[in-house]
């Protein structure tokens, strides 16, 4: 059982002092800290630490703010740390989620954030509804296939004559429509 510290400032001319003391409060044995945007979906430190942290540890932070900049990104960390049984204490909004009021205010979050999604999907839907009524909608349209190349190919993929990889170069497609592709092209009557 480690006490576990992660420290970010969104900028390099920020410095991490108050969050430091606050560490040094919590006496936390191991810190990860770094200097970059919360929007940066890739934080190396933010990455190890949830790598490092093990069942029975406890992850000190500032702010909630500090863990993610959106309410899903903060839920997702938070999942990955309740799913390893790791305990999060934040100093600023007085949350520890090994007491029922943490464990009750971050159920607040999540029912927040399940809402705030199904209300982007339903004005996703209306806006949808609503272009579609004007005619400027179509939705997304397939990817054209020259099959007649394609056979050529899969006769040379079938073969081992050429990669999966090579057949999606030369055919210029991204593997999931190049399997999706492939499914359709060998349910067709021969």
């Amino acid at each position: 059982m480690s006490r576990i510290g992660y420290i970010r400032v969104s900028t390099e001319h920020q410095e991490t002092d108050r969050q430091e003391a606050i560490m040094k409060q919590y006496k936390v044995e191991r810190i990860f800290a770094e200097k970059m945007s919360g929007k940066n979906a890739n934080r190396p430190e933010l990455k190890n630490m949830l790598d490092y942290v093990r069942e029975g540890d406890t992850l000190y932070i500032e702010s909630i703010s500090r863990l993610g900049r959106s309410t899903r990104d903060l839920l997702n960390i938070i999942d990955v740390l309740q799913s390893k049984g790791v305990t999060l204490v934040s100093s600023k909004e007085n949350i520890d989620t090994n007491t029922p009021q943490g464990r009750f205010v971050l159920s607040i979050f999540a029912a927040l954030s399940e809402l705030e999604r199904e209300q982007t999907l339903q004005r996703q839907r209306e806006g949808i509804a609503i272009a579609k009524s004007q005619g400027k909608y179509k939705g997304r349209q397939p990817i054209s296939i020259d099959w007649i190349k394609f056979g050529q190919l899969y006769e040379l993929w079938k073969s081992d004559a050429i990669t999966a990889v090579e057949f999606q170069k030369r055919m210029e497609l991204r593997t999931n429509t190049f399997y999706r592709r492939l499914r359709e092209y060998e349910s067709r009557p021969k």
